[in-house]
C-alpha cells in the first residue's frame, strides 16, 4: 500500500496535505512514497543526511554566536528547512530520527560528532578559518550527496538530495565570497578537487530558479556573492540559505 505525501510551502511554513503525485511545481517540493521497499543504502544514506545537516546548522548556530556575522545565521535557517525536508522522509519510511532529542551538538553518529568538535575548534581561531569552516562543511555535504544518490531508487529521495546539493552550492558559493569580502583572501577548495569547484563557483546564477529549488522566502536576491540565487526556487518553510548584500 502506497501513501504519498506532498509537502508545500504556505506563507513560510510547510504543510503537508495527503494528496495524488503531481510534478513538481513551485509549491512542491517533496513528495514521499511510503513502502517497505527501501534499500539498506537508502536507509543509511537518510539517517546520515538528517545528521549531516544538523551539523551543518550546528555549527553555524555556534559559529554565528562566535563571530556575530550574519552570514551563519542565515545558512543555519536555511539548513533547518533542509533538516525538515529530511524528517519528511524519515516519517514516511517510519525511520527513526537519529537526532531526536539531541541537543545543539550532540550527534548519534561518533564520526559527526568528532567533526563537529573538530570543525566548531577549528572555527573559533578566527573568522577567517569560520568562514572556512563553512565552505568545508558544505563540501563535505555535496560530495556526499553525490555519492548516496547514485545509490537511491525512489524519486522522492532523489528530489530531496538534489535540493539539499542545490542549497549547499549556494551556501559554498556564499562563504567563499564572505571570506573575500571579510578578509580579502580567496577560498581554495578544501575536499572537492579544483575543477569541481571551480564549476560551482563560476555557477553565478545559482542552480536552484525555478527547478528544485531552495525556497521562497529570503533567497539569495542580487548580492555580489551568489548572484541572482533561490528567490523563486521551490523549496520549504522561510528560504533557503545565504542573503545577497554585504555581510
Amino acid at each position: 500500500m502506497f501513501k504519498k505525501i506532498t509537502l508545500i510551502v504556505v506563507s513560510g511554513f510547510t504543510a503537508l496535505s495527503m494528496m495524488a503525485f503531481a510534478p513538481l511545481a513551485a509549491d512542491a517540493v517533496v513528495t514521499a512514497q511510503t513502502d517497505t521497499g527501501l534499500s539498506a543504502e537508502e536507509t543509511a544514506g537518510l539517517l546520515k543526511m538528517r545528521e549531516e545537516e544538523k551539523l551543518a546548522h550546528d555549527v553555524y548556530i555556534y559559529l554565528y554566536e562566535k563571530w556575530g556575522l550574519n552570514s551563519f545565521e542565515n545558512i543555519a535557517r536555511s539548513e533547518q528547512t533542509h533538516m525538515d525536508e529530511v524528517k519528511v522522509l524519515l516519517d514516511a519510511y517510519s525511520l527513526s530520527d537519529p537526532s531526536s532529542g539531541n541537543p545543539a551538538g550532540v550527534f548519534t553518529d561518533p564520526e559527526l560528532q568528532k567533526l563537529y568538535n573538530d570543525l566548531t575548534k577549528q572555527g573559533s581561531e578566527s573568522l577567517a578559518a569560520a568562514l572556512k569552516v563553512g565552505g568545508a562543511i558544505e563540501e563535505i555535504d555535496i560530495l556526499d550527496l553525490r555519492e548516496l544518490v547514485k545509490n537511491v531508487t525512489h524519486s522522492d529521495i532523489q528530489v530531496v538530495y538534489q535540493n539539499l546539493e542545490n542549497g549547499s552550492e549556494n551556501h559554498l558559493r556564499a562563504f567563499s565570497g564572505s571570506l573575500e569580502r571579510q578578509t580579502g583572501e580567496t577560498y581554495k577548495p578544501q575536499y572537492m578537487s579544483a575543477d569541481d569547484y571551480q564549476a560551482i563557483a563560476s555557477d553565478s546564477n545559482g542552480n536552484s530558479g525555478n527547478g528544485h529549488g531552495l525556497g521562497t522566502g529570503a533567497g539569495n536576491g542580487n548580492g555580489n556573492a551568489t548572484g541572482n540565487g533561490t528567490g523563486n526556487g521551490v523549496g520549504v518553510g522561510s528560504g533557503s540559505g545565504y542573503r545577497g548584500g554585504r555581510n
